[in-house]
Protein backbone atom coordinates (compact mmCIF):
# COMPACT_ATOMS: atom_id res chain seq x y z
CA UNK A 1 0.00 0.00 0.00
CA UNK A 2 2.70 2.21 0.48
CA UNK A 3 4.33 1.79 -2.32
CA UNK A 4 1.19 3.56 -4.18
CA UNK A 5 2.14 7.10 -3.75
CA UNK A 6 6.00 6.51 -4.76
CA UNK A 7 4.88 5.11 -7.93
CA UNK A 8 2.69 8.27 -8.54
CA UNK A 9 5.27 10.45 -7.62
CA UNK A 10 7.56 9.07 -10.39
CA UNK A 11 5.19 8.69 -13.14
CA UNK A 12 4.65 12.57 -12.21
CA UNK A 13 8.26 13.25 -12.60
CA UNK A 14 8.70 10.95 -15.71
CA UNK A 15 5.66 13.09 -17.73
CA UNK A 16 7.04 16.69 -16.25
CA UNK A 17 10.47 14.81 -17.57
CA UNK A 18 9.00 14.22 -20.98
CA UNK A 19 6.96 17.58 -21.63
CA UNK A 20 10.01 19.67 -20.33
CA UNK A 21 12.07 17.79 -22.69
CA UNK A 22 9.95 18.65 -25.36
CA UNK A 23 9.90 22.22 -24.59
CA UNK A 24 13.35 22.14 -24.67
CA UNK A 25 13.47 20.44 -28.20
CA UNK A 26 10.67 23.08 -29.50
CA UNK A 27 12.21 25.88 -27.76
CA UNK A 28 15.85 24.79 -29.77
CA UNK A 29 13.69 24.43 -33.11
CA UNK A 30 12.10 27.75 -32.65
CA UNK A 31 15.59 29.37 -32.05
CA UNK A 32 17.45 27.94 -34.97
CA UNK A 33 14.24 29.24 -37.09
CA UNK A 34 14.68 32.83 -35.51
CA UNK A 35 18.40 32.47 -36.35
CA UNK A 36 17.98 31.20 -40.06
CA UNK A 37 15.62 34.00 -40.53
CA UNK A 38 18.01 37.10 -39.38
CA UNK A 39 20.55 34.96 -42.45
CA UNK A 40 20.45 36.82 -45.53
CA UNK A 41 19.37 34.66 -48.15
CA UNK A 42 21.28 34.05 -51.72
CA UNK A 43 18.23 35.80 -53.37
CA UNK A 44 17.84 38.99 -51.21
CA UNK A 45 19.24 41.98 -52.90
CA UNK A 46 20.54 43.67 -49.49
CA UNK A 47 21.36 46.56 -51.17
CA UNK A 48 17.79 48.05 -51.95
CA UNK A 49 16.44 47.34 -48.25
CA UNK A 50 15.35 50.15 -46.30
CA UNK A 51 15.73 50.33 -43.00
CA UNK A 52 13.68 49.18 -40.15
CA UNK A 53 12.00 51.05 -37.21
CA UNK A 54 11.45 47.60 -35.13
CA UNK A 55 14.46 46.04 -35.22
CA UNK A 56 13.15 43.15 -36.34
CA UNK A 57 14.10 41.89 -40.23
CA UNK A 58 13.52 38.63 -40.98
CA UNK A 59 14.93 37.54 -44.86
CA UNK A 60 12.76 34.55 -45.95
CA UNK A 61 14.13 32.68 -49.51
CA UNK A 62 12.00 35.35 -51.78
CA UNK A 63 11.56 38.37 -49.62
CA UNK A 64 12.66 40.12 -46.67
CA UNK A 65 10.49 41.98 -43.70
CA UNK A 66 10.37 44.33 -41.07
CA UNK A 67 8.31 42.87 -38.27
CA UNK A 68 6.44 45.60 -35.97
CA UNK A 69 4.69 43.88 -32.76
CA UNK A 70 3.42 46.82 -31.61
CA UNK A 71 0.79 46.64 -34.99
CA UNK A 72 1.54 42.95 -35.35
CA UNK A 73 2.43 43.06 -38.94
CA UNK A 74 5.44 44.01 -41.23
CA UNK A 75 6.00 47.43 -41.38
CA UNK A 76 7.58 46.54 -44.90
CA UNK A 77 7.94 44.10 -47.07
CA UNK A 78 10.94 43.91 -49.76
CA UNK A 79 11.55 41.94 -53.14
CA UNK A 80 13.28 42.16 -56.35
CA UNK A 81 10.76 40.17 -59.05
CA UNK A 82 12.67 40.05 -62.25
CA UNK A 83 11.06 39.24 -65.62
CA UNK A 84 12.52 35.52 -65.13
CA UNK A 85 10.03 35.46 -62.32
CA UNK A 86 6.72 35.93 -63.96
CA UNK A 87 4.64 32.73 -64.50
CA UNK A 88 0.85 32.09 -65.10
CA UNK A 89 1.47 28.90 -63.05
CA UNK A 90 -1.64 28.63 -60.83
CA UNK A 91 -0.22 26.84 -57.78
CA UNK A 92 -3.15 25.17 -55.08
CA UNK A 93 -3.37 27.94 -52.18
CA UNK A 94 -2.01 26.46 -48.48
CA UNK A 95 -3.90 27.29 -45.66
CA UNK A 96 -1.95 30.63 -44.05
CA UNK A 97 0.98 29.98 -41.54
CA UNK A 98 2.47 31.88 -38.77
CA UNK A 99 6.15 33.16 -39.43
CA UNK A 100 8.09 31.58 -36.36
CA UNK A 101 11.07 33.67 -37.78
CA UNK A 102 9.49 36.40 -35.44
CA UNK A 103 11.11 36.57 -32.50
CA UNK A 104 8.35 38.61 -30.78
CA UNK A 105 5.66 36.09 -32.23
CA UNK A 106 3.69 36.99 -35.62
CA UNK A 107 -0.02 37.15 -35.00
CA UNK A 108 -2.50 34.48 -35.93
CA UNK A 109 -4.34 34.27 -38.89
CA UNK A 110 -7.60 33.75 -36.76
CA UNK A 111 -7.25 37.14 -36.52
CA UNK A 112 -8.71 38.07 -39.47
CA UNK A 113 -11.65 35.34 -39.46
CA UNK A 114 -15.08 37.28 -39.42
CA UNK A 115 -13.52 40.78 -39.44
CA UNK A 116 -14.49 41.94 -42.70
CA UNK A 117 -10.87 42.32 -44.01
CA UNK A 118 -9.19 40.43 -46.60
CA UNK A 119 -5.84 38.73 -45.52
CA UNK A 120 -4.04 41.03 -48.12
CA UNK A 121 -0.66 39.83 -49.02
CA UNK A 122 2.00 42.72 -49.18
CA UNK A 123 4.47 40.49 -51.35
CA UNK A 124 1.90 38.89 -53.46
CA UNK A 125 1.30 35.68 -54.30
CA UNK A 126 1.45 36.23 -57.64
CA UNK A 127 4.75 37.50 -58.03
CA UNK A 128 6.00 34.38 -56.43
CA UNK A 129 4.65 31.63 -59.16
CA UNK A 130 8.04 30.74 -60.53
CA UNK A 131 8.06 28.11 -58.16
CA UNK A 132 5.59 26.30 -55.34
CA UNK A 133 7.90 27.15 -52.40
CA UNK A 134 7.85 30.67 -53.51
CA UNK A 135 4.66 30.79 -53.96
CA UNK A 136 3.46 29.11 -50.58
CA UNK A 137 5.98 31.47 -48.92
CA UNK A 138 4.08 34.50 -49.17
CA UNK A 139 1.35 32.81 -47.25
CA UNK A 140 2.92 33.48 -43.89
CA UNK A 141 0.96 35.90 -41.58
CA UNK A 142 3.87 38.38 -40.98
CA UNK A 143 2.74 39.13 -45.05
CA UNK A 144 -0.33 40.29 -44.71
CA UNK A 145 -2.23 43.15 -43.75
CA UNK A 146 -6.00 43.57 -43.13
CA UNK A 147 -7.57 44.95 -46.64
CA UNK A 148 -11.00 45.93 -47.56
CA UNK A 149 -11.42 43.58 -49.78
CA UNK A 150 -12.78 45.93 -52.67
CA UNK A 151 -9.39 47.53 -52.27
CA UNK A 152 -7.07 44.44 -52.53
CA UNK A 153 -9.46 43.25 -55.56
CA UNK A 154 -9.67 46.57 -56.83
CA UNK A 155 -7.17 49.60 -57.32
CA UNK A 156 -4.45 47.18 -55.15
CA UNK A 157 -4.62 44.95 -57.66
CA UNK A 158 -4.25 47.35 -60.57
CA UNK A 159 -0.88 48.91 -59.69
CA UNK A 160 0.22 44.81 -58.76
CA UNK A 161 -0.39 44.16 -62.02
CA UNK A 162 1.15 47.41 -62.98
CA UNK A 163 4.18 46.36 -61.41
CA UNK A 164 4.22 42.91 -63.07
CA UNK A 165 4.24 45.09 -66.44
CA UNK A 166 7.04 47.46 -65.87
CA UNK A 167 8.94 44.06 -64.48
CA UNK A 168 8.68 42.59 -67.66
CA UNK A 169 9.44 45.75 -69.59
CA UNK A 170 12.04 46.70 -67.32
CA UNK A 171 13.79 43.14 -66.82
CA UNK A 172 13.07 43.91 -63.13
CA UNK A 173 12.25 45.92 -60.57
CA UNK A 174 12.31 46.18 -56.37
CA UNK A 175 9.56 46.52 -54.80
CA UNK A 176 9.44 47.63 -50.84
CA UNK A 177 5.65 47.62 -49.89
CA UNK A 178 3.59 47.80 -46.28
CA UNK A 179 0.62 50.05 -45.02
CA UNK A 180 1.40 53.13 -42.98
CA UNK A 181 1.70 52.36 -39.34
CA UNK A 182 0.63 55.12 -36.66
CA UNK A 183 -1.77 55.62 -33.72
CA UNK A 184 -5.72 55.34 -33.25
CA UNK A 185 -5.67 52.67 -36.23
CA UNK A 186 -8.47 50.14 -35.75
CA UNK A 187 -7.67 46.96 -35.10
CA UNK A 188 -9.17 42.95 -35.62
CA UNK A 189 -8.52 40.38 -33.31
CA UNK A 190 -7.44 38.90 -30.19
CA UNK A 191 -3.99 40.15 -30.73
CA UNK A 192 -5.31 43.58 -32.03
CA UNK A 193 -3.98 43.78 -35.56
CA UNK A 194 -3.85 47.33 -36.78
CA UNK A 195 -5.59 48.51 -40.13
CA UNK A 196 -3.74 50.73 -41.95
CA UNK A 197 -5.78 53.69 -43.17
CA UNK A 198 -3.13 53.91 -45.76
CA UNK A 199 -0.89 51.23 -48.39
CA UNK A 200 2.18 52.60 -49.89
CA UNK A 201 4.58 50.91 -52.82
CA UNK A 202 8.04 52.05 -53.55
CA UNK A 203 9.21 50.49 -57.01
CA UNK A 204 13.46 50.88 -57.72
CA UNK A 205 14.14 50.18 -61.37
CA UNK A 206 18.00 49.89 -61.49
CA UNK A 207 18.57 47.56 -64.48
CA UNK A 208 19.25 50.12 -67.29
CA UNK A 209 22.09 51.16 -66.17
CA UNK A 210 20.15 54.29 -64.33
CA UNK A 211 18.45 54.18 -61.05
CA UNK A 212 14.70 55.34 -61.20
CA UNK A 213 12.14 54.99 -58.58
CA UNK A 214 8.46 55.73 -57.60
CA UNK A 215 6.49 55.59 -55.31
CA UNK A 216 2.49 55.50 -54.35
CA UNK A 217 0.89 55.93 -51.35
CA UNK A 218 -2.98 54.89 -51.27
CA UNK A 219 -5.94 55.43 -48.98
CA UNK A 220 -7.43 52.60 -47.81
CA UNK A 221 -10.47 52.43 -49.83
CA UNK A 222 -11.44 50.98 -53.63
CA UNK A 223 -11.02 54.07 -55.95
CA UNK A 224 -11.35 54.18 -60.16
CA UNK A 225 -8.81 56.83 -60.77
CA UNK A 226 -5.88 56.47 -63.19
CA UNK A 227 -2.79 54.66 -61.13
CA UNK A 228 -0.56 58.27 -62.00
CA UNK A 229 -2.87 60.12 -59.47
CA UNK A 230 -1.37 58.06 -56.67
CA UNK A 231 1.84 59.13 -57.48
CA UNK A 232 3.85 60.99 -54.15
CA UNK A 233 8.16 61.16 -53.54
CA UNK A 234 9.36 58.92 -51.90
CA UNK A 235 10.17 61.63 -49.09
CA UNK A 236 6.66 61.90 -48.63
CA UNK A 237 6.24 57.93 -47.29
CA UNK A 238 9.37 58.25 -46.09
CA UNK A 239 7.66 61.16 -43.14
CA UNK A 240 4.65 59.28 -42.57
CA UNK A 241 6.57 55.75 -41.80
CA UNK A 242 9.90 57.03 -40.38
CA UNK A 243 11.67 54.94 -42.40
CA UNK A 244 14.70 55.82 -44.82
CA UNK A 245 14.14 53.89 -48.06
CA UNK A 246 17.51 53.18 -49.82
CA UNK A 247 20.22 54.05 -47.53
CA UNK A 248 22.82 52.61 -49.55
CA UNK A 249 21.97 54.89 -52.68
CA UNK A 250 24.73 57.50 -52.86
CA UNK A 251 23.52 60.73 -51.17
CA UNK A 252 23.44 63.20 -53.68
CA UNK A 253 21.46 60.40 -56.12
CA UNK A 254 18.86 59.14 -53.21
CA UNK A 255 18.09 63.14 -51.87
CA UNK A 256 17.21 63.95 -56.07
CA UNK A 257 15.14 60.40 -56.66
CA UNK A 258 13.13 60.81 -53.38
CA UNK A 259 12.38 63.93 -53.73
CA UNK A 260 11.13 63.55 -57.15
CA UNK A 261 7.35 62.55 -58.09
CA UNK A 262 7.28 62.33 -61.56
CA UNK A 263 6.01 59.35 -62.96
CA UNK A 264 7.08 60.58 -67.30
CA UNK A 265 9.77 57.62 -67.31
CA UNK A 266 7.68 55.34 -66.43
CA UNK A 267 5.03 53.69 -69.36
CA UNK A 268 1.38 53.98 -67.30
Amino acid sequence: MKRKPIFTIIAILIVIGIYSYDYYLTSKENAIIIEEGKTLKEHTNNFFLPTSTTGQIIHHQNYSLSYSESYEQAEWVAYELKASHLSATNHKRPYFEIDEAVKTGAAHWRNYKKSGYDKGHLCPAGDRRFSKSAHDETFLTSNISPQEHQFNAGVWNRLEQKIRYWAKKNDGVFVVTGGVLNENLKTIGDEHVAVPNQFYKVIVDYTQGKVKMLAFLMEHKNSNLPLYTFVVSVDEVEALTGIDFFPELEDRLENQLEASRSYKSWSF
